[in-house]
C-alpha cells in the first residue's frame, strides 16, 4: 500500500512533470542546435568541371566553399587537354552541403606505355589482331622476298625498328615488313 500511495503522491507526480519538461526542452534545444551547426537547407551547387584544368577547377571550387580531391588519373581522352577534368563525382549543378568534396579524375599527359609483343614469325594473321588488342594500331605493310609468305620479319615504329621489350605508347602505328612467299635470290 505504500508504494501506491507514493505514486499518486504531490512530490512523485512533481518529479515526473519536471522530468517530462527537461526532456522536451532537451530535445527542442538539440534540436535548434543540429540545424544551426548543420547548415540546414544551406546549399552549394557544383559546378561544371570537365575539360578545366586542375587550377582553374580549384578556384572554381574555392569560390563555391567545396574541397578538390583528385583521384587517380584515367586513360588518356585526346578530347580533353592533358591534366585537364575529363570525370567528377558528384556531377555538376548537384546541391551539396558546404567544404564537401569533389572527387575529380584527370587526363594524363598521354597514352600510357605498352610492352610491344614479339611477333617476328608469327604471321599476319595472327600478329594484327594481337596489335590491335594491345591498342597498337597496324600501319604500312612492306612486302619483301622470303619463303614465309605473310610472316612477320620485322617491325617498325617512325622507321626505327623495334625489338623485344620495347614500350611504346598506346595507340602507336607499328609497320610491318612480312615476307612475299617469293625465294631470295
Amino acid at each position: 500500500m505504500g508504494i501506491i500511495k507514493f505514486l499518486f503522491s504531490k512530490a512523485f507526480l512533481k518529479q515526473i512533470i519536471l522530468a517530462v519538461v527537461a526532456v522536451v526542452v532537451i530535445c527542442f534545444l538539440l534540436l535548434k542546435w543540429l540545424n544551426i551547426s548543420t547548415n540546414h537547407d544551406k546549399f552549394e551547387t557544383v559546378p561544371d568541371l570537365k575539360g578545366k584544368s586542375m587550377s582553374v577547377a580549384e578556384i572554381e571550387l574555392k569560390e563555391n566553399r567545396l574541397v578538390l580531391q583528385i583521384q587517380d588519373s584515367a586513360n588518356f581522352n585526346p578530347d580533353y587537354p592533358r591534366f585537364s577534368v575529363i570525370e567528377q563525382d558528384p556531377l555538376p549543378g548537384v546541391k551539396v552541403k558546404e567544404n564537401r568534396k569533389i572527387y575529380v579524375t584527370l587526363n594524363p599527359s598521354g597514352y600510357r606505355k605498352i610492352l610491344v609483343p614479339d611477333l617476328k614469325e608469327k604471321t599476319l594473321r595472327q600478329a594484327k589482331p594481337t596489335l590491335e588488342a594491345l591498342g597498337f594500331v597496324v600501319g604500312k605493310l612492306t612486302y619483301v622476298d622470303n619463303i614465309g609468305k605473310n610472316m612477320v620479319l620485322k617491325m617498325m615504329h617512325e622507321g626505327e625498328t623495334l625489338s623485344e621489350g620495347d614500350m611504346l605508347p598506346k595507340t602507336s602505328k607499328i609497320d610491318l615488313e612480312l615476307g612475299n612467299g617469293n625465294r631470295p635470290n
